[in-house]
């Protein structure tokens, strides 16, 4: 089902024990790491042949995250992201809903989004949770993690099919509590006061949602702007960048240990 490389130290690659955050600002470094990953494909239920970027820890079974990248596309700084996480001990597997196509421009971006088919990301989703539950390396333990337009599929996936935690980086979330009765993990999101898109008012109404179903949630709010976790950015803003990081890996340990529940 997919090629996979002998994995190698990641040492080796000269820029381990660099900050994530300069790993992702530099598109030479993040090349160099986003190489170190392996390229796995599989065949969707629907016949359509799709891709991911895995990267696998040191030991060996181990929780799983599933990264969605942001309207850009599948590049370099999000399967940085995914080296780190196998670099903290996660089996993490970066998905691409874009079949291959990486924006360099907002207007490149916008018209990837927009090819995006819903029905068929949520079948390319499904199917890699499906895969990473029963992958030999990892423990069926499960998480979705993903930014802006990633964030938004990141709770629509967890909808989708069960998974163990779900985290959300300023994306679009439902405002119907009967779209959210499927859902049954705990959720972590990040919002920044700032965000012309992913407004007060959007995650008002999902948080009322979320509580009108009797979902687990919690909510971050940031005195920043959409996209504030992106060092490639204008955006970026480093402190509250590194503190929704934390946050997060706090809420990954928490939730993907092999003793809870």
């Amino acid at each position: 089902m997919y090629h996979r490389r002998t994995l190698l130290k990641r040492a080796a690659t000269g820029v381990a024990g660099l900050p994530l955050a300069t790993v992702l600002a530099d598109p030479l470094i993040a090349r160099a790491v986003a190489q170190e990953l392996d390229t796995v494909t599989l065949t969707t239920p629907g016949g359509r042949s799709v891709s991911a970027a895995l990267a696998l820890p040191e030991t060996t079974p181990a929780a799983a995250v599933l990264l969605i990248h942001e309207w850009w596309g599948l590049n370099d700084q999000i399967k940085s992201v995914a080296n780190e996480l196998a670099n903290l001990g996660y089996v993490a597997l970066a998905v691409d809903l874009m079949g291959g196509e990486v924006a360099t421009t907002p207007d490149e971006a916008r018209a990837l989004t927009q090819s995006v088919v819903p029905e068929e990301a949520t079948e390319t989703l499904t199917t890699w949770i499906d895969w990473l539950k029963s992958h030999e390396a990892t423990t069926g333990r499960i998480a979705t993690m993903g930014w802006c337009f990633g964030g938004g599929w990141s709770i629509q996936a967890s909808m989708a099919v069960p998974v163990d935690a779900t985290i959300v980086y300023y994306g679009r979330v439902p405002d119907s509590p009967d779209a959210l009765a499927s859902l049954q993990s705990p959720v972590l999101g990040h919002f920044a006061t700032q965000d012309g898109f992913i407004d007060a008012a959007m995650v008002n109404a999902w948080t009322n949602a979320m509580n009108a179903a009797e979902k687990s949630y919690t909510v971050h709010w940031y005195d920043a702007d959409h996209a504030f976790a992106n060092p490639t950015g204008n955006a970026y803003d480093s402190a509250d960048a590194d503190l929704a990081w934390s946050r997060t890996l706090d809420f990954l340990s928490d939730h993907l240990s092999v003793e809870e529940g």
